[in-house]
């Protein structure tokens, strides 16, 4: 292998880590905030519930889907259109992907477990269709941010979204008008 191509190759796996660990912290504070949610619910019934670690795991295989998916150009079909599109299309497809593999991984979970097809299936939003339909629409608005700034980075250049966002802009109160820093 070449210098120049094990070069490339470094800074594909740098950027597959970043990509990954930005889609893990995003997914992880998601995820922690739906946790903790449950449990302030659950607690007002006198039940206990407290799984801050499935959080963690899920938001680690959530996000490597999402890598997979981009990777595969899951979601990429609305791209040319104005950034409204993309960006709901894109939270919309994902989060039912999220509950698809949710689904399967508890499936599988549970027959390796014993339990049969049927018990294995998990009772997302309580079970019913209007539930199901809740916690897509809940997971679909919570990507909404995840997925704008994605591609409002893409459409400004690499960094450039990361500089405005991160780094100090001129005192006094003084707003650049019309340049963003390179």
């Amino acid at each position: 292998m070449t210098s120049e191509r094990l070069q490339r190759l470094k800074e594909r796996g740098i950027d597959e880590i970043r990509r990954f660990l930005l889609m893990f912290i995003y997914l992880w504070l998601v995820f922690g905030l739906f946790v903790l949610n449950e449990s302030i619910i659950l607690g007002g019934h006198n039940m206990s519930f407290a799984p801050q670690g499935f959080a963690l795991i899920n938001a680690a295989v959530m996000a490597k889907v999402m890598l997979i998916a981009e990777d595969l150009k899951v979601g990429r079909r609305l791209d040319h259109l104005p950034l409204i599109y993309p960006v709901g299309y894109k939270s919309a497809l994902f989060a039912a992907l999220f509950i698809a593999v949710h689904t399967v991984e508890r499936v599988l979970v549970g027959m390796i477990a014993g339990r049969s097809f049927a018990d294995s299936i998990p009772h997302i939003g309580g079970g019913t269709w209007q539930g199901g339909l809740t916690v897509w629409a809940i997971m679909t608005v919570s990507l909404l941010p995840f997925f704008m700034l994605r591609e409002i980075g893409t459409f400004l250049g690499e960094g450039r979204l990361w500089r405005l966002m991160f780094h100090p802009r001129p005192r006094g109160g003084q707003q650049a008008q019309a340049e963003i820093p390179p």
